[in-house]
């Protein structure tokens, strides 16, 4: 069989002599599993790559990157598949969820992941011994991808900082097919341009990153009912204004489908949802969170002391696949205009077009740029306001184009940017980077992926020397 993509030619014997090389295995279009490799947890994107091969080891990886580099093919990379990514065919895919191992190094306070791991993985692993590390809010994302586009943790990170600031080494593979242990020492422009840049620069296969010691939280969520969202942001306002860093609060406008799985008394409905997290006594968090409780009794009460481990309850992140669209923008200040223009646009009386939408308050450490700081540009942020739609396409099509309002209308209070992590399919590397860093990242891409090998399902950053290819 003679496979054409994009102008490149190669026979089935080369896919065979691929597979040959590795402990993984190679589904092409029309092998069984093939579809079930591809799916991600965001059912909306659907890739068409020519190959995918699922690696099992850094030498697999190796293997498929000369394979693609030597027929002109580029590389997507796909853990999880939480994030959206512009659609593509033509390409081959490396899917890493066969490599799970995690290590961890408690006199060193640090874990070393492999690039299919998750962070429950990470977790359930680190609190065996006192530890834990700077994860998001869902126990199911990947370690990797969450990490390299920034890691913004929603109950560590105003007192620690950017998960991508915490990283020890990493192990990647270029486009030269050469694998590489990254430290700030070893070779510290790629060290420093892959925390952030994601898989613009090589195929990871572990990361080392730092861990903390933390072993519960005080903490959950308060649900009240949609007519109170108004005197719920306010009063989320008032919460965050001079927080200190051990809280971190956020705030978000749901939109509940009437299935079974959904407790009754939110099944169907509108609320808005509180998520708090304090690193601290019972006492001095009820105290910074009195707006919250003062404006009444809420549908559901979930806040209290909480072990580590139960950190996914606070955010209730769906775990199911689904189809999905999303969208973000990152705010410098969010003054009782900007509440309003929220409420306006995707309160109550929206009629429900967006699934959710949230109010996350930054600030603290997140600000913070210290020597060997990584690739992040939303350190000037103080709330990142982030909202999605679930469901068919005529809905996902509605609550797509409302959410473009709404970040439209909060123009006036942006930074003009957009955190990685929480990016659409539409977002650049120009609406995630300040012009500075773009320069360089572009100059470290230039160097280590000329051809641009890895443009696929990342927001490219594209070499001086290439030219620009979908």
């Amino acid at each position: 069989m003679t496979e054409t993509i994009a102008g490149n030619v190669f026979q089935q014997d080369a896919v065979d002599e691929l597979a040959a090389q590795l402990t993984g295995s190679v589904f092409t279009p029309d092998d069984p599993g093939y579809a079930a490799e591809v799916t991600g947890f965001n059912l909306l994107s659907q890739h068409r790559p020519l190959l995918v091969v699922a690696v099992a080891d850094p030498a697999d990886v190796q293997a498929t990157v000369r394979f693609a580099a030597t027929h002109g093919l580029p590389v997507g990379v796909l853990a999880t598949g939480h994030q959206p990514f512009p659609l593509a065919e033509g390409f081959v895919l490396i899917t890493t969820g066969r490599m799970r191992s995690v290590v961890i190094d408690a006199a060193g306070a640090t874990a070393r992941v492999e690039a299919g791991g998750v962070w429950g993985d990470v977790v359930d692993a680190a609190q065996t011994a006192g530890l834990t590390p700077l994860n998001g809010s869902s126990a199911g994302v990947g370690v990797v991808g969450y990490v390299l586009g920034g890691g913004l943790s929603p109950v560590l990170g105003r007192k620690y900082g950017w998960a991508a600031d915490h990283v020890a080494a990493i192990e990647v593979v270029t486009a030269d097919g050469r694998f590489r242990r990254l430290t700030a020492d070893t070779e510290p422009e790629l060290f420093w341009g892959m925390r952030g840049g994601r898989s613009n620069f090589g195929v990871v296969t572990a990361i080392e990153i730092e861990l903390f010691p933390v072993s519960d939280f005080y903490g959950g969520g308060l649900f009240y009912p949609a007519e109170q969202a108004e005197t719920v942001l306010h009063a989320y306002r008032d919460v965050v204004h001079s927080a200190p860093d051990e809280l971190t609060c956020s705030v978000a406008l749901l939109n509940f489908p009437p299935l079974p799985q959904i407790p009754e008394m939110l099944r169907g409905k509108s609320v808005a949802h509180v998520r708090v997290a304090f690193l601290g006594s019972a006492e001095d968090a009820e105290t910074l969170i009195a707006p919250l409780r003062d404006i009444g009794p809420a549908l559901i009460d979930a806040i209290g002391p909480q072990p580590y481990s139960a950190f996914a309850a606070v955010h209730q992140d769906p775990t199911d696949p689904a189809p999905y669209e999303e969208a973000s923008t990152l705010l410098a200040e969010l003054p009782a205009a900007a509440v309003d223009t929220i409420l306006a646009k995707v309160g109550p009386q929206s009629g429900g077009a967006v699934t959710v939408v949230e109010v996350r308050h930054l600030g603290g450490a997140l600000s913070e740029k210290l020597p060997g700081s990584s690739a992040i540009a939303a350190r000037d942020a103080r709330f990142t306001v982030w909202g999605a739609t679930v469901g068919p396409p005529e809905a996902i099509s509605a609550g797509a184009e409302l959410l473009n309002s709404l970040i439209e209308a909060l123009n006036p209070w942006t930074t003009g940017r957009t955190y990685q992590n929480f990016t659409s399919r539409e977002d650049t590397a120009d609406s995630i980077f300040t012009p500075d860093d773009l320069e360089r990242l572009k100059d470290i891409k230039t160097l280590y992926d000329p051809a641009n090998l890895f443009r696929v399902n990342n927001h490219n950053i594209v070499p001086w020397t290439a030219r620009r290819e979908v």
